[in-house]
């Protein structure tokens, strides 16, 4: 690279950084602006301008405040104090933004539960939440049914968005309430750092954790990546991802409408009618996750792929693979592609960089951020250390874990953690490189070169990524495990070719050949669709440590091939719903893309 082109890139990439860094300089942990003072000063300067689609319905900036005035009406009148929680299960919808920000306004904490959850990870979730009242869409009855016998505490359910019978309408009760705006003082004592909400991850194991999310961290979220590309209010975002993510709900949503631009709603992704919504809509920004990309793609030709309106695709996990024919294929002038956690304090941005590239920080702004690679011992997934008792930086190149150092005394990099301290403690690394620090541990492999370009290598741990969504594997083998004669039950994922992220497979030790239609049948009703086993193994025993800790590094190895399992082998076929057994053949169609799961 030649000196004028070097001299441009930095040019670039400081011009954004700096404009990033401007429309954020506000944003500090001691100030009493929350997120919904934010949003207000969005409506005041927005009002009339269409702020959310949904089909053929449309909210304007003043729609969207006189509907979270009286959520925030509500909730007062029924003696919510500030810092108390309400959980919403909601799908995407049309109110959904305006509901969570009506209950901010009032000083109380959404709690906002993944809509594709039920049976007993549904009632965990509600359970962990330490809400008195949950706020049902009326089109998720079956779901909260399959969790209720779950539910261990005292909660009110009201239906939204529609009656069902038995429950008291939400609907009804808000309508009665006056539109005026709370004062402020509702909201007085609370800070920019404080809790704003509850988002929930599957972390690295177990049940879905509780992740705080703070003002500030909101704030950040639904401000940057508009700056970052150069969103203005003639703007149109396509939001098929679900709202109750940080990706879609705070960083999609805030770029529009920070931005006096308007989110177009889908309840849920559909390549075949991707392009067909696009241009109906004239979108003009698009939210993606990589795998949503990867669908398109793998999509026959559409005859308006190319004639949309779209000028910016901002998201995470767009793979080296799929990233140049995607934007060739599709004609996408721009794409922002970053990583970031709901809860960690390690974000990164790739605003200037090279395809597959997540993010950048040159050698000389490296003392402004707070993140380092480590060395990582996938065999033994543990960190690395040195004879000093510290852990060892990893070579340019060199994939290792992504850590943030945790600086309480900046809210950039603070970690919130869960709501329960001891899954907190777990994503702490402690005396990295000196006695006392401690560091976020992402759970990702990274990899960095010598311009400082941040790539990502793949998850570590007990979680994998399958459909776009993290995947814990305690979570699915203590499903498996309820099944009758299921004795022990090893979840793990298994890459696929032309897939990313990787497949669930379960090894499993039976008393006897287990029923695979109840099997199937007992997985779909108790885990969502990205969780579900798409592989399963029937093996003998299980192999062990000396703790009796399972083994999977040999199972990984071995994958869903038949030609290194001299197991029974089966599939989730997408064609028929149902086990089937899995041989050379079907191997080949898999591996081949014949056949998809």
């Amino acid at each position: 690279m030649g000196f004028f082109e070097a001299l441009g890139r930095e040019y670039k990439y400081l011009s954004a950084v700096l404009r990033m860094l401007k429309a954020t300089k506000h944003i500090t942990a001691e100030s009493n602006d929350l997120i919904c003072d934010h949003i207000e000063g969005w409506v005041d300067k927005y009002g009339s301008n269409i702020a959310f689609i949904e089909n053929d319905r449309k909210f304007t900036f003043d729609d969207v405040e006189t509907y979270a005035n009286r959520v925030a009406g509500w909730a007062i009148e029924e003696g919510y104090k500030p810092g108390e929680t309400v959980a919403i299960f909601v799908q995407n919808r049309l109110e959904y933004v305006a509901l969570w920000y009506g209950f901010t306004k009032a000083g109380v904490i959404p709690a906002l539960i993944n809509y594709q959850l039920l049976g007993p990870a549904l009632a965990h979730c509600v359970n962990i939440s330490d809400a008195r009242h949950l706020i049902m869409d009326s089109e998720l009855v079956e779901n909260w049914e399959s969790a209720k016998s779950h539910i261990t505490g005292d909660i009110e359910v009201l239906s939204a968005y529609g009656d069902v019978s038995g429950f008291g309408s939400f609907d009804l009760a808000i309508s009665k309430i006056t539109p005026n705006r709370p004062p402020r003082d509702i909201r007085e004592g609370i800070k920019a750092g404080d809790q704003c909400m509850k988002m929930y991850t599957s972390g690295t194991t177990g049940m879905p954790k509780a992740a705080k999310v703070t003002h500030v961290r909101a704030q950040n979220y639904m401000t940057a990546f508009g700056v970052g590309a150069k969103v203005n209010a003639s703007d149109r975002m396509m939001m098929v991802l679900p709202m109750y993510h940080a990706t879609g709900g705070l960083c999609g949503v805030g770029a529009a409408i920070s931005n006096g631009a308007a989110v177009i709603v889908k309840r849920k992704f559909s390549a075949s009618k991707f392009w067909d919504d696009a241009c109906e809509h004239e979108a003009t920004l698009f939210m993606y996750v990589g795998e949503l990309c990867r669908f398109l793609l793998s999509t026959p030709p559409h005859e308006k792929e190319r004639s949309h309106k779209i000028r910016w695709i901002m998201g995470n996990g767009l793979r080296p693979e799929v990233w140049p024919s995607f934007v060739s294929r599709f004609n996408i002038p721009h794409v922002l592609e970053f990583y970031g956690a709901t809860e960690g304090n390690a974000s990164l941005i790739n605003i200037d960089g090279p395809i597959g590239a997540v993010g950048r920080i040159p050698n000389y702004l490296k003392f402004k951020f707070n993140l380092d690679i480590v060395r990582y011992d996938v065999e033994t997934n543990s960190n690395v250390r040195g004879s000093d008792g510290f852990c060892l930086r990893a070579d340019d190149l060199e994939p290792g874990e992504l850590i943030g150092e945790i600086r309480q005394d900046d809210a950039r990099f603070r970690f919130d953690g869960y709501e329960g301290k001891e899954a907190t403690q777990k994503k702490i690394l402690r005396d990295v490189f000196k006695k006392g620090d401690a560091w976020f541990r992402t759970g990702d492999l990274m990899k960095r070169d010598a311009l400082g370009y941040y790539y990502f290598v793949d998850r570590v741990g007990d979680t994998f990524r399958w459909k776009a969504e993290n995947v814990a594997t305690g979570e699915v083998a203590a499903v498996l495990g309820l099944f009758e004669g299921i004795t022990q039950a090893n979840v793990y994922g298994v890459q696929v070719p032309g897939y990313d992220g990787r497949a669930g497979m379960a090894a499993l030790v039976s008393e006897n050949l287990p029923d695979l239609k109840k099997l199937k049948e007992h997985v779909d009703n108790s885990l969502p669709h990205y969780a579900r086993p798409v592989f399963l193994r029937l093996s003998n025993e299980s192999e062990t440590t000396s703790t009796f800790k399972f083994k999977k590094t040999n199972l990984v190895k071995a994958g869903f091939d038949p030609e290194n399992i001299d197991e029974p082998l089966y599939y989730a076929n997408a064609e028929t719903g149902a086990y089937e057994l899995l041989d050379k053949n079907i191997f080949e169609a898999i591996k081949n893309a014949a056949k998809r799961l």
